[in-house]
């Protein structure tokens, strides 16, 4: 039996992920879908929010849950988190799935590794609260406004993601404007990472459930 940590990406709470969590657990698993700090029905403190609380969500989840060999999956920006999360309880940490998401390196933010569109979106999107960013009008009418800060933040890492066991990494091909090809390019030709290309736009919950679940419990093996 696995235990999964999953992380969804900006605007979205744990709602996003429920259904992978829900086959999980059907295969005699445990799984935890997160709702970070700001987001959702936790949007009351998303003027304090930022990565290193979200990354705190994910590491106080772990200790007090007492969490070992977690596979932990981030959907887009929730790589950032799972990144950072992995970095301060690496002994708690197993193997890491990046789904269409961001994989920093350390002094990197998710605004310096998005796309120029992407950076528009998170500067016009602040007009209404100053400190949260508004969904796209295209998304989940579940999705809710996600703090700007954790954006903008740097992430500090102490150690390489070559202490983990596994990483998984999912590229989704199928949608216009992926800030993810140049990082696909670059980790399929890395020995120690295992790269899938699904021919699906960015809602991989939507698009190809079933082919998530395959890949996690293979990393989970």
């Amino acid at each position: 039996m696995a235990t999964f940590v999953l992380v969804p990406g900006g605007w979205h709470g744990g709602w996003y992920f429920e259904p992978i969590a829900r086959g999980l657990r059907e295969q005699g698993h445990q799984a935890y879908s997160v709702t970070l700090s700001g987001i959702g029905e936790r949007g009351h403190l998303a003027a304090g929010a930022n990565l290193d609380m979200h990354i705190q969500d994910v590491v106080s989840l772990l200790e007090h849950e007492r969490i070992e060999n977690a596979v932990l999956c981030g959907h887009s920006y929730g790589g950032m988190v799972i990144t950072g999360a992995a970095d301060r309880l690496p002994e708690r940490v197993d193997a890491l799935v990046y789904s269409d998401a961001y994989v920093p390196r350390d002094g990197e933010s998710c605004w310096e590794l998005a796309t120029d569109g992407f950076r528009q979106l998170f500067v016009a999107g602040t007009a209404a609260t100053g400190h949260s960013v508004d969904p796209p009008p295209t998304l989940d009418p579940r999705a809710s406004p996600h703090p700007v800060a954790s954006f903008l933040q740097l992430i500090r890492l102490t150690g390489s993601l070559d202490r983990f066991r596994r990483k998984d990494f999912i590229y989704l091909s199928d949608w216009r404007g992926t800030p993810f090809t140049e990082l696909y390019e670059r980790l399929r030709r890395e020995p120690t990472w295992n790269v899938h290309t699904l021919p699906v736009g960015h809602d991989i919950v939507g698009e190809a459930p079933q082919a998530l679940l395959e890949i996690l419990m293979e990393a989970a093996e």
